[in-house]
């Protein structure tokens, strides 16, 4: 991890990274699309809309200075529109919503989100989303249909106005704060992107009606328009083969399928753009979630095996929107 921001132009319209500061407000420079904070240490808010503190709490020792900077090639404008605000500059745009439930329930806070983003998106210059984030609270708490996960995603599509083909990568992950926040953050462009699916996956939007009363609306990964030069967006991926979850008693094994996905995911955006490297390096991006802190040292210990010892990595205990599964990874690749 660098100690500071990088100051020149990356080599990407978008250059993500892990920075270590004791300072957050340091890194909110000219080129900074979006800064983020984690857990407990990080600042609750900075006065400047395109700082998130995320609701999830860093694993490891060092992860507690910890921030994720996006810097843009571009000059970059904070923004404010009522509910949501973010970053933007003249081909990206950063933005970022939260709200409580206040008893309304996870489908009509998500809907209510969905429908506000909708807004935001008809009238902004940034209309094409490239990838999302989703941060609930008790993501897995409820039976059956009621579900909050599943309500989530009822709420989601209802508002969600993407056609399937086009829909964005996505990451959705529980967090433990008890304060039932709905916390929602996005990349858009000025040009749409290419969806890309994995082979050895069911499309999320296509699983069966076992999974809830609405599929999960996202696709597995998102290339750019080539002119915004960015990075492959990897959405939230587990050991799910088909549509099915695997090696429920082992987090090591969980892994290995996980990891054998993203090989299969990266070949499939091989095959529409070759420029992608074929496995993981110093220029991807990884956020790891864990579901329990006390499989850390064998998470740890099976990270060191499957990737290679440059690739940034963060750990964060986070809620898998399956009960049986344990870790989630997302993130971003050159």
């Amino acid at each position: 991890m660098s100690a500071q921001p990088r100051l020149t132009p990356p080599a990407f319209a978008l250059t993500p990274s892990y920075v270590h500061s004791r300072d957050p407000r340091s890194l909110l420079g000219p080129r900074t699309l979006a800064l983020f904070g984690f857990g407990a240490a990080a600042a609750e808010r900075l006065d400047d809309p395109r700082y998130l503190r995320v609701p999830l709490q860093p694993l490891e020792a060092e992860g507690a200075d910890t921030y994720e900077v996006w810097t843009c090639s571009e000059a970059v404008e904070p923004w404010r529109e009522g509910h949501i605000g973010g970053g933007r500059c003249a081909s990206l745009c950063f933005g970022t919503l939260q709200l409580n439930e206040d008893g309304a329930g996870p489908a009509a806070t998500a809907e209510q989100a969905y429908r506000l983003l909708a807004g935001h998106r008809h009238s902004a210059a940034h209309p094409h989303l490239l990838r999302l984030w989703n941060y609930l609270d008790a993501i897995v708490e409820g039976e059956g249909d009621a579900e909050r996960y599943r309500q989530f995603c009822v709420g989601r599509a209802e508002a969600l106005d993407i056609p399937d083909a086009a829909l964005p990568a996505a990451t959705a992950i529980g967090h433990r704060e008890g304060t039932r926040l709905l916390q929602i953050y996005w990349l858009s462009s000025t040009r749409p992107g290419s969806a890309v699916e994995n082979p050895r996956q069911v499309p999320a939007y296509r699983y069966p009606r076992s999974y809830g009363p609405r599929a999960p609306s996202f696709a597995r990964a998102m290339r750019a328009d080539a002119a915004d030069a960015l990075p492959l967006l990897l959405s939230g991926t587990a050991a799910v083969v088909g549509h099915a979850s695997l090696h429920h008693d082992s987090v090591v094994a969980q892994l290995r399928e996980t990891f054998d996905n993203f090989d299969s995911l990266l070949g499939a955006a091989r095959a529409a753009d070759a420029r992608i490297a074929p496995g993981f390096g110093a220029h991807s991006l990884l956020k790891v979630y864990l579901r329990d802190a006390s499989a850390l040292p064998e998470l740890q210990a099976a990270l060191a095996r499957l990737l290679p010892a440059d690739v940034p990595r963060l750990i964060l205990q986070g809620d898998i929107c399956r009960r049986e599964l344990a870790v989630e990874i997302d993130g971003f690749h050159a």
